[in-house]
């Protein structure tokens, strides 16, 4: 669970009187995420998230909230976030940067089946089109030089095998940066407990405050390898294929993009392994936290080195 800044009702109370939507019901800290502070929020004009900001500077918030607006204003499913009465998205509680957002409706998926990830694929495709409008940008904090500093924090605590498969991926993905790409707005965590389904119906996608500027395929070959993979790490190929067919619909990708794939789903795959491994080994301080597993996406790289799917099976 993620709750690290407690906020209480009285002062959530307080802190409302700055935004137009009526006397407090309720307050419910949500356990998920491991980043930032989220709540549950219930007012006399509907149930919203409260966000507060662990990590994130004032300076560099609005360009999350602005591109959630943004989204929305062209139809993606996402939260709208709410401007207090001053009309800024963005305030402060309990010390921290503070945010208000909607509440979309429905619940994250454990087993999702194919025709969830055809829903998500078209979403993310549509998510694509849309940011290509969006002015703003920010260079994905989570990139090449990321992968460097913290492969040096986490490598003392790798075996053997471990340590020379992180260097080697290292190496490997050192060759790739230089591709001409089609680059713009992504999502960057695009995984299914940032995904809700209201039964069969896509509610929507949460959590946009990892979204940055990159290569477009890329944010496709992260959301790939949460959504359409078994246990053991290991590509599941009728999730996979539907969901590059419903995203191609939509945004067909390039003969560029399609021969960078192998190398965009382990780029994908050491990223997460990277920060899992990290937050293992460095846990954040909090009230109530929680670290995922690292080596499930160590076995994630290692099957996408592998080649667990027949590359030219996917174009056809």
């Amino acid at each position: 669970m993620s709750v690290f800044t407690t906020v209480t009702s009285d002062q959530l109370r307080v802190w409302l009187k700055n935004y137009p939507l009526g006397e407090l019901h309720d307050l419910k800290g949500i356990a998920s995420g491991i980043t930032n502070t989220n709540y549950f929020v219930t007012t006399d004009t509907g149930r919203y998230v409260l966000t507060l900001f662990e990590h994130n500077g004032a300076d560099e918030l609005p360009y999350f909230l602005n591109l959630m607006a943004h989204l929305a204003g062209h139809g993606v499913l996402c939260p709208q976030p709410v401007s207090n009465n001053a009309g800024a998205y963005l305030d402060e509680l309990s010390g921290k940067p503070a945010a208000l957002v909607s509440c979309l409706r429905g619940t994250s998926l454990e087993i999702p089946a194919p025709h969830h990830c055809a829903e998500v694929g078209a979403f993310l495709a549509h998510m694509h089109v849309a940011g290509l409008s969006f002015p703003a940008t920010m260079e994905n904090p989570r990139g090449p030089h990321w992968w460097r500093v913290t492969a040096e924090a986490v490598l003392p605590f790798l075996d053997a095998p471990q340590r020379a498969l992180l260097e080697a991926e290292l190496a490997y993905q050192s060759g790739f940066r230089g591709l001409d790409l089609p680059r713009g707005v992504i999502h960057a965590d695009l995984f299914r407990d940032n995904v809700l389904f209201d039964v069969d119906q896509l509610g929507g996608a949460i959590d946009f405050y990892y979204a940055c500027n990159d290569v477009l395929a890329y944010d496709l070959a992260i959301t790939v390898n949460d959504w359409c993979v078994h246990a053991d790490g290991t590509l599941d190929e009728p999730r996979l294929q539907s969901m590059l067919a419903a995203y191609q619909t939509v945004r067909p990708l390039n003969d560029a993009e399609r021969a960078a794939w192998p190398a965009l789903l382990r780029a994908g795959a050491l990223r997460f392994w990277l920060s899992r491994l990290y937050d293992f080994h460095f846990p954040k301080p909090g009230e109530m936290t929680h670290a995922k597993d690292p080596g499930h996406f160590r076995r994630v790289l290692e099957a996408r080195i592998r080649g667990d799917v027949s590359i030219g099976s996917l174009w056809i």
